[in-house]
């Protein structure tokens, strides 16, 4: 059998409410996240992600009494990230309630926060997030929530990040983000040909088939989405339901 594919909902947090932009910017407030966060459980998704996205680029700690209190309110894996810089900074969020932690920056910045993650945690705590824009034909990675450009081209450091103990990527297209065209299904299914740990897209969803498009075309293992869920466009359920016809292998409701 199949793995089943996963639905992800993310709550990106700026000031301690949920936040969605397009393409990183314009961002407009999106709900309380303990309220969607309690809702989102109840309705089937598979795990929740919480990305605080100004925390690394205002130089302190992610919200951990937010987390505390979202982790209350939920029953499904939870994934925690924004401004995570040492083994000290992963374990207050594991004890807070995360299952697993994301870092982003801070792996751009020193690689090793993986390998030292992975073999303090497991490999399994260890998700590293890749925000890249395509430009000239290349994908780049991209620092401090999409505001610094690096060096680091994406299918480069994807492969690095897996080598030094990265459990999972988050790749999000910021190209794609909030847009609502589908994903960014090239990039992703390269990915996944590259790599043998599990891929998870990001930017771009706006209809049920560009999940399906995500998972068959991508060959994602899980499809993250932020503004459809927050805004009602897409109800998990409806979501859930559409997946199974199209012959997608799914986690039940």
């Amino acid at each position: 059998m199949p793995l089943a594919k996963r639905i992800i909902p993310c709550l990106d947090i700026k000031n301690g409410t949920t936040v969605k932009g397009i393409n990183f910017v314009e961002l407009r407030d999106a709900g309380d996240p303990v309220e969607l966060a309690a809702a989102y459980s109840k309705q089937g998704a598979d795990e929740l992600t919480f990305l605080d996205i100004t925390a690394t680029h205002e130089g302190r700690k992610t919200f951990v009494q937010l987390v505390e209190r979202i982790a209350a309110h939920i029953n499904i894996p939870f994934t925690v990230g924004g401004g995570i810089h040492e083994l000290r900074d992963v374990e207050r969020l594991l004890v807070a309630g995360a299952d697993k932690i994301s870092i982003n920056s801070a792996a751009l910045r020193h690689p090793e926060l993986i390998t030292e993650i992975a073999d303090h945690f497991g490999s399994q705590v260890c998700v590293v997030a890749i925000d890249a824009r395509e430009d000239d034909n290349d994908w780049h990675c991209y620092l401090n929530g999409g505001r610094i450009p690096t060096a680091h081209k994406l299918f480069d450091w994807a492969h690095e990040a897996q080598e030094r103990g990265a459990g999972e990527i988050l790749f999000t297209s910021m190209n794609h983000d909030g847009v609502k065209q589908g994903y960014a299904l090239s990039a992703l299914r390269h990915l996944h040909e590259q790599l043998n740990i599990p891929i998870i897209a990001s930017g771009g969803a706006g209809t049920k088939n560009h999940f399906v498009e995500a998972f068959e075309q991508g060959m994602a293992d899980a499809a993250l989405a932020a503004s459809v869920f927050h805004f009602g466009e897409i109800p998990i359920p409806e979501l859930k339901s559409y997946l199974c016809e199209q012959g997608i292998p799914i986690r039940k409701l």
